[in-house]
């Protein structure tokens, strides 16, 4: 279960880098500051994409999780 209780969902299952990436970022720039978005995804790559740009860009990653069957939730915070 989630620790974090997410602004908006944004669901990129099936999508493949980098279209996981863009389409965070798009959804970012659409939230308020402080405000938590959750990305649901499959391309294992993401693991590593989204911490890195969150790092970069000044947003806060706040974790993932993965369920049975290799669905991720992670969540950020806007800057």
């Amino acid at each position: 279960m989630a620790k974090f209780t997410p602004h908006r969902t944004l669901d990129c299952r099936g999508d493949a880098c980098p279209m996981p990436l863009l389409k965070t970022k798009k959804a970012m720039n659409d939230l308020a500051s402080g405000q938590i978005l959750e990305v649901l995804g499959t391309d294992p790559g993401s693991k590593n994409d989204l911490p890195s740009w969150a790092k970069r860009t000044g947003n806060i990653y706040l974790g993932e999780e993965e369920e049975a069957g290799g669905l991720f939730h992670f969540y950020l915070q806007k800057k």
